[in-house]
């Protein structure tokens, strides 16, 4: 379907200086916009190489590609204007183009339009976004299965055999004397298969949501046993402030690092510890109380030169209900050897600091799924845990051998929550929202 719509325009290249500055423009007037501020007659699918002009001004030498509809991203006439990267340079060129009819994009837009023109269905678009977004390598990998079209391949593989029952139904209910109506036994086989279909794609969803939002990880112990300095060695900088000396850290660090293709917050506590301590410090502590609450896995170090002490013990009961790792530090300096459950560690020979690494990623990740088929967002479980609930309504009904009338209502149900996935039915402040996390430009 084509749809009309203004022209618009936008930066499609970060802020700041670099080598190259693109401003993208799209619609009906695309061509004709850029073509009375350039230099040299625009061809289509050519890369067209002159001056983009301000009457009788040189702004800037440029690149101009020219996408005829309906064979670009929107789907629309689509002209691209590839410029120096300088701040001034590529907003100057965005100016002269919304001065001849066009307007400026909203978030998303262009990514809209490709989507209401059919180039890219709603699981694609929603793919562009978390590569846009993805803060590790291994999650911009699964997001680009995304976006080739893996996961709308087994939504829409799925659907067609819920069609497929659906149609049985209908065909046996309209059409009793030439189609009967489909057994329960086959109606049982046929939606205990999609219903392990989609507990398949459902199964990720854990895993899915840690590539895609990270875990946070937080450092504790009593001041002076390695915090800081394993906060710097896992992060490979030096980020924190070590010293000999109690209470140096007063404050909550924290930074994001990737292990195993997961995104990690990792979070420098101050020292817990009892006694003549200042306010400062004392804040400090709630601070570190308070990250453990809200983290996902807590570090717990100990030294080990010297043993667990009452004061370590303490602490411990603040992560011991909780997803930790124990670690034994300075082990450079100890020969003891004896807790069976801390990871013994020395910040100084990083002794064992990648084992620590794969530890962090075991603990918060079923190792079975972290190279899973399928990456799916919030909005997209929700819709499959719909789709699951009513094929799981309509298998009670085929058991109790209720009127398939009644069966093919959940079938039904189920067939419009996976549309969603896709965007064959959507409303249109679902639709906004999602492109609305879109920055200008895509």
């Amino acid at each position: 379907m084509n749809y009309e719509f203004d022209t618009i325009t936008a930066i499609a290249t970060p802020v700041g200086t670099g080598g190259v500055g693109i401003v993208r423009v799209s619609g009906s007037n695309a061509l004709c916009a850029v073509q009375k501020i350039f230099s040299k007659t625009i061809k289509p699918e050519t890369f067209t190489y002159g001056w983009v002009v301000d009457g009788e001004d040189v702004v800037d030498e440029a690149i101009v590609l020219y996408f005829k509809a309906p064979r670009s991203f929107t789907g629309e006439d689509v002209v691209e204007i590839q410029a120096h990267g300088g701040i001034n340079v590529v907003q100057q060129i965005l100016n002269l183009v919304l001065k001849n009819g066009v307007r400026l994009a909203e978030r998303g837009e262009f990514s809209k339009r490709a989507f209401l023109n059919g180039k890219i269905d709603l699981s694609k678009a929603e793919a562009i976004l978390d590569i846009i977004h993805a803060k590790t390598s291994k999650f911009a990998s699964a997001s680009a299965k995304n976006l080739s079209g893996k996961l709308a391949e087994e939504i829409n593989s799925i659907k067609k055999d819920l069609f497929n029952t659906l149609a049985g139904i209908i065909a046996g209910i309209d059409f009793p004397e030439d189609m009967p109506e489909p057994t329960y036994e086959s109606l049982e086989t046929a939606l205990s298969n999609t219903k392990i279909r989609i507990e398949k794609v459902l199964a990720s969803a854990q895993n899915s949501n840690i590539m895609r939002q990270g875990i946070k990880v937080a450092i504790i112990g009593r001041p002076n046993v390695g915090k800081s300095s394993l906060f710097n060695n896992l992060l490979s900088m030096e980020r924190a402030i070590v010293t000999d000396i109690a209470g140096t850290t007063r404050d909550v660090i924290q930074e994001t690092l990737d292990i195993s293709g997961i995104p990690v917050t990792l979070i420098d506590t101050a020292g817990i510890r009892d006694g003549n301590i200042d306010k400062v410090e004392k804040i400090g502590i709630d601070f570190t109380k308070q990250a453990v609450k809200d983290s996902d896995l807590s570090l717990f170090l100990y030294d080990s030169s010297v043993g667990m002490t009452d004061e370590d013990e303490t602490i411990f009961e603040l992560v011991k209900n909780k997803n930790f790792i124990k670690i034994a530090t300075k082990s450079d300096i100890s020969n003891d050897r004896t807790d069976k459950d801390a990871i013994y560690l020395s910040n100084k020979t990083e002794e064992n600091l990648d084992i620590l690494r794969e530890n962090i990623s075991a603990a918060v990740l079923n190792a079975d799924l972290i190279e899973t088929e399928f990456t799916t967002n919030n909005r997209q479980q929700e819709c499959l845990r719909k789709a699951l609930a009513s094929v799981n309504i309509a298998l009670d009904a085929v058991n109790r051998e209720e009127i398939q009338d009644l069966i093919s209502i959940d079938v039904k149900a189920a067939l419009l929550a996976l549309d969603e996935i896709t965007g064959e039915v959507i409303t249109d402040d679902i639709l906004n929202n999602i492109f609305e996390n879109f920055c200008i430009g895509k």
